[in-house]
């Protein structure tokens, strides 16, 4: 679908509706783990956005950019890029990806071992969401603060449960099955190291079981793999 969008955007010859319809299809690669896909598209994003001289949405592919650099482990780099760009974005009173880049900016920081700067930050988001209500990322900000929490110095995987289980339910609340896969490959990864086998198949194969056939996400890859592990 994100595909057939770009394809009908580019007929009609109107270049901030192929911006929108890229920058949206990029959010989908990004989602099921497409990389390839996602910097092909922002890179045609990020060169219509400059041709035409549109601000805000070459910042935007910018800081996708630096997202993309810290899948594929350039964290310090992918990080000062998101920083800069969300810079230019609050002058621009452009907020629309505050909160997916803010995550970006945390799991770089995880990844470098940033403990209490990926913490505040996560916290800071959940505030933000809880403000200007877009709860639509909430179960993936619980998720990652129960990541953070299992991460840190002090790993406190009864806490980390928690804030597991808190994501879980939301996901299921909101009918938003890959937020729920998402939570339940981490906590099904932490009962696992916990010698509970049981009930982490328990929790995760109901969820992936209502996939479609043929769903190849990274994390449907990832649920199944986790399934077959010994």
């Amino acid at each position: 679908m994100a595909r057939q969008t770009v394809a009908a955007a580019a007929q009609m010859d109107h270049p901030v509706t192929l911006c929108i319809a890229l920058i949206w299809a990029v959010s989908v690669f990004l989602w099921t783990g497409d990389v390839e896909a996602a910097d092909e598209h922002i890179d045609r994003f990020i060169a219509y956005a400059k041709s035409r001289s549109l601000g805000p949405y070459l910042a935007v592919g910018r800081g996708v950019k630096g997202e993309l650099a810290i899948r594929r482990g350039d964290a310090r780099g992918g990080i000062e890029t998101i920083k800069h760009s969300l810079q230019q974005l609050h002058e621009a009173k452009y907020e629309l990806l505050t909160t997916t880049f803010n995550l970006a900016i945390v799991e770089g920081l995880l990844s470098l071992g940033q403990f209490e700067e990926s913490l505040a930050l996560i916290d800071e988001t959940i505030g933000l969401v809880d403000r200007n209500g877009n709860r639509f990322y909430l179960p993936e900000l619980l998720r990652i603060r129960g990541k953070i929490v299992l991460s840190g110095p002090q790993s406190r995987s009864g806490e980390a449960e928690i804030w597991f289980n808190k994501s879980l339910e939301l996901g299921r609340r909101h009918g938003a099955l890959a937020w729920e896969l998402r939570t339940a490959i981490e906590l099904a990864q932490l009962l696992l190291k916990d010698r509970r086998r049981k009930e982490a198949e328990l929790l995760l194969r109901p969820v992936l079981d209502r996939f479609a056939e043929g769903s190849d996400t990274a994390d449907v890859r990832a649920a199944k793999r986790l399934l077959e592990s010994k």
